[in-house]
């Protein structure tokens, strides 16, 4: 049964000392008293940067084939071991043998 996967960070976390630099190089004014100046900030449709990055994240196109059929099929767990120990893959390998053993036995109606 597939597990769910966790979200990766793709940065490392910011140490004080990092957060306390960029307070400090942030753009400010005189006038805001060492305020950051928001003038120059993009607004988004809210729900945080996650949500943002979903929103402009482009979409699959069609496919430039058939899609494949999903089926379910059971297997000796011998065989299904050797298949998955001989790499990433090995159902693109199964659906070859496949079709190499129906074109030389071919289907009785």
């Amino acid at each position: 049964m597939p597990t769910a996967k966790t979200p990766m960070s793709t940065s490392a976390r910011f140490s004080p000392s990092e957060i306390e630099a960029a307070k400090a190089a942030a753009p400010t004014s005189p006038a805001d008293n060492g305020r950051v100046d928001w003038r120059d900030a993009t607004v988004t449709a809210g729900g945080g940067v996650a949500a943002t990055i979903s929103a402009l994240r482009r979409t699959r196109g069609p496919n430039k084939r058939p899609p494949k059929e999903q089926v379910a099929i059971r297997l000796d767990p011998d065989v299904v071991g050797a298949l998955r120990a001989s790499g990433p893959g090995w159902q693109t390998r199964v659906n070859t043998i496949l079709k190499e053993w129906l074109a030389t036995h071919p289907v009785k109606s």
